[in-house]
């Protein structure tokens, strides 16, 4: 530009512009050529700013595209754009690796020859041929055709497309083959049961734990029953053969004076006395005997979960008496029994929940060297709730064992002494009857442990 602007001024500028031969341009002077080669100068200098400015913008938008193209070509999910006809407009690599198709051969196809069967044609052409296509897209399951696999099903989601003018240009198809999804829902379902059977299994482990520690108190309770069921069978047999005695002299006919001789000698009358007793006594030893089975069958059996009306007050008890005569008989357990505190529950299962807890309390006190472990249990009602609490005289709960106390295998007995699994269990089995559990360190002293439970309905 400046080489122009020294010609311009040199000696021959007036004759610029003049053809060869012929006189200048009447009325022009040099100060109009001038401006008009300025003025060229200027448009030139515009020329090349806009060319410089549009080589950017085309750079700008070759990026552009390449980043959309790479996306395209990175998206997992299959991806069809077609205008308004259903004519295929731009597709990906993956929907062309599904399909089996080139970008060519697809170009301009209608859709419809990628549907497998008439009814995703017919679920197409209802999206497609509507009048006001929803702008939020609709989701619905294709069956695209494959040319190694047949038909593909692939749940896809339907949008439509707007032009820069905001009128309706076609629609686009993104998803994704349902068979994958398939796969992943059936993994994740087998992990899910083999979770649920290795729950049960650990359920069952700490259930035969807990009935390890009953033998002792099972063994003890069921020999007081039995004991006088037998000395009671033994003497109603002595007894039998002095009547039987008895009996035989009177069908010899013997004297009347003998008689009476050999009904004192025998002590028939006593006898007779004592029958009753001895009867009612043999009924109630085999009755207790029949209520210990019966309760042991019901804490025993694994998979029973239905749910009665429990008075949680009773399982209270029969967890207090189970523990003392199994592991603790000298454990002192503070609990007086009320009113009926009911509960809608697996008696089985609360009654696990309990000795549990009652049992880690005469744990943690004999481990800290208490003289006397003691444990106090107190029950309250509202409209709501049945809550229980019950604190020990151990050493409490550590502060950084708070969080972790009902977390499974966390345990902080000696090895071979505790299994980690009993407050987690119990946990979940006070979750499944709709309550809650938690713990923390009394005011005086000891650990607390508190149930909450939702009360039956008759007493709301």
């Amino acid at each position: 530009m400046p080489q122009r602007r020294s010609k311009t001024k040199s000696p021959s500028l007036p004759h610029i512009g003049a053809l060869p031969n012929q006189p200048p341009i009447e009325g022009v002077d040099e100060a109009t050529w001038v401006d008009v080669i300025h003025k060229m100068d200027e448009v030139y200098s515009q020329l090349v700013r806009d060319e410089i400015a549009l080589e950017e913008k085309n750079e700008a938008l070759e990026r552009s595209q390449q980043f959309i193209f790479s996306l395209l070509s990175a998206m997992s999910d299959v991806l069809i754009a077609c205008n308004h006809l259903g004519e295929i407009e731009e597709t990906n690599a993956a929907l062309r690796e599904l399909v089996g198709s080139s970008e060519a051969a697809l170009h301009g196809m209608p859709i419809y020859k990628l549907l497998a069967d008439q009814e995703s044609v017919e679920r197409v052409r209802k999206v497609i041929e509507q009048a006001e296509p929803r702008r939020m897209g609709e989701v619905t399951e294709l069956n695209l055709s494959n040319a190694a696999h047949g038909s593909v099903p692939v749940d896809v989601n339907c949008t439509p497309r707007i032009d820069s003018a905001g009128r309706h240009a076609g629609f686009v198809f993104v998803g994704r083959p349902v068979g994958e999804l398939k796969r992943a829902y059936h993994e994740l379902r087998e992990t899910h049961e083999a979770l649920k059977r290795t729950q049960r299994q650990l359920l069952h482990s700490e259930k035969m734990a807990s009935l390890g520690r009953l033998v002792a108190g099972v063994a003890h309770e069921l020999n007081n029953p039995i004991s006088f069921v037998l000395g009671n069978v033994h003497a109603l047999k002595r007894y039998s053969e002095r009547l039987a005695t008895y009996v035989d002299a009177l069908h010899q006919h013997g004297s009347p004076p003998d008689l009476v001789d050999l009904r004192k000698q025998l002590r028939i009358d006593r006898i007779l006395g004592d029958l009753p007793s001895l009867i009612d006594g043999t009924i109630e030893g085999a009755q207790r005997t029949a209520d210990i089975v019966n309760g042991l069958k019901r804490f025993s059996v694994v998979d029973r979960e239905e749910k009665i009306m429990v008075d949680l007050g009773g399982v209270v008890k029969r967890a207090i008496h189970w523990v003392k005569k199994g592991t603790a008989p000298e454990f002192t357990v503070h609990w007086e029994a009320g009113e009926a505190l009911n509960v809608i529950g697996n008696a089985g299962q609360l009654l696990q929940v309990l000795m549990n807890l009652i049992q880690n309390a005469y744990d943690a006190a004999s481990a800290a060297h208490v003289t006397q472990p003691q444990l106090w249990i107190a029950a309250s009602t509202d409209t709501q709730h049945v809550t229980l609490t019950l604190r020990d005289n151990g050493p409490g709960i550590p502060a950084e064992y708070m969080s972790q106390i009902f977390d499974p295998f966390f345990t902080t007995k000696p090895v071979g002494k505790g299994t980690g699994l009993g407050l987690s269990i119990s946990y979940g089995i006070i979750e499944q009857h709709g309550g809650r559990m938690y713990a923390r360190n009394a005011v005086g002293g000891g650990a607390e442990f508190v149930i909450e439970l939702p009360i039956a309905p008759e007493r709301r």
